[in-house]
């Protein structure tokens, strides 16, 4: 029985080393040291050995399974290893490549153009203040000397939503708050963005929803020529150093005098015109009263423009509809300004 172990593990060893296949190792193992394997059929006949011989023989079937399995052990890792380096080399990845850049966003239109707002009044010293969308007919009218059932509230039609609650239509009441938040004290410079709401039909210049920018003024000996000054300022910077501005009178329950204002802009064609963006005037005094402040001691001045008709002739857009549709071919022009 000792020379059938040897001749096998002869056998074995030779055989294993000439295999080439992970599938082939494994049948062999099962062949040579499996449960119904070449060694233990030998080991059956144990049993007809002296008790002198037993040990010996044990002991050497030992070494001869210790030593199919070593073999099988170490051609198992060289297929392991072989087949791990295979598939490095079918995944590995050219780290020498550039990266692939993710797509970025960029701020809308109209951001960009409030950032730009508030970045030029800001550098004047001004503060930004903001308000609640949903306003108070106090705020919202009353307070703005636009007493109920004042023929001016129809220029504003209005999107209420209780009796004395309705979505603001315009961002006036943001300097009612600032006013009575100063308590008397100034001076006061603020401006007041926001988005506000009118019942307009949409079309390519008006829309139900759009965004206003507001400033206001107050302190001693604030004059009309201050108000023209720092609106002379605020288009050089918006729209180039060559504009000019003009104020034509108008009509604004809140302040008095009240001015249109109209900038200078070159059409396409090369023709230089006047074009209205904002309204403006001195704070009417009944408006200073209800904020708080004595109209013989103080005085100020206002100006609100709309944020979509300056963002049109910054950039050259026809139709306001354009901003709020979503249309990224339309807004990935802004994203590379």
């Amino acid at each position: 029985m000792k020379e059938h172990l040897l001749a096998l593990k002869e056998e074995a060893l030779e055989v294993l080393e000439k295999v080439a296949t992970p599938k082939e190792l494994a049948d062999l193992r099962v062949k040579y040291s499996g449960k119904k394997g070449a060694l233990t059929e030998i080991l059956r006949g144990m049993g007809k050995l002296s008790a002198e011989e037993r040990p010996v023989v044990g002991q050497v079937a030992n070494e001869v399974r210790e030593a199919i399995e070593e073999v099988v052990n170490r051609k198992q890792d060289e297929f392991t290893k072989a087949e791990t380096n295979e598939r490095l080399q079918a995944e590995k990845i050219d780290v020498t490549l550039p990266g692939r850049a993710l797509p970025q966003g960029g701020l809308h239109p109209l951001n960009k153009v409030i950032e730009q707002i508030e970045d030029i009044f800001t550098g004047m010293g001004y503060r930004v203040a903001e308000g609640p969308q949903a306003e108070t007919d106090y705020y919202n009218f009353e307070a703005l000397n636009l007493p109920k059932n004042h023929p001016a509230r129809d220029m504003q039609d209005s999107f209420y939503l209780t009796e004395d609650l309705l979505m603001r239509t315009h961002t006036s009441p943001v300097q009612i708050r600032a006013m009575e938040a100063m308590k008397g004290e100034t001076p006061i410079k603020v401006i007041c963005p926001g988005t506000v709401f009118r019942r307009d039909d949409d079309d390519a210049t008006h829309s139900f929803q759009f965004h206003q920018i507001e400033g206001l003024v107050i302190g001693k000996d604030i004059r009309m020529s201050d108000l023209k000054g720092t609106l002379l300022q605020f288009a050089r910077e918006m729209f180039g150093e060559s504009t000019e501005i003009r104020l034509r009178p108008s009509f604004f329950p809140f302040t008095e005098p009240s001015a249109e204002v109209d900038v200078t802009f070159v059409k396409k064609n090369g023709e230089r015109v006047w074009i209205e963006i904002l309204g403006c005037g001195m704070v009417h005094p009944k408006v200073l009263e209800m904020g708080g402040f004595d109209p013989e001691v103080y005085s100020g001045f206002a100006f609100g423009m709309g944020v979509e008709r300056i963002a049109i002739l910054k950039y050259g857009i026809d139709d306001i509809r354009h901003f709020y549709n979503s249309d990224l071919s339309f807004l990935k022009q802004f994203a590379r300004q």
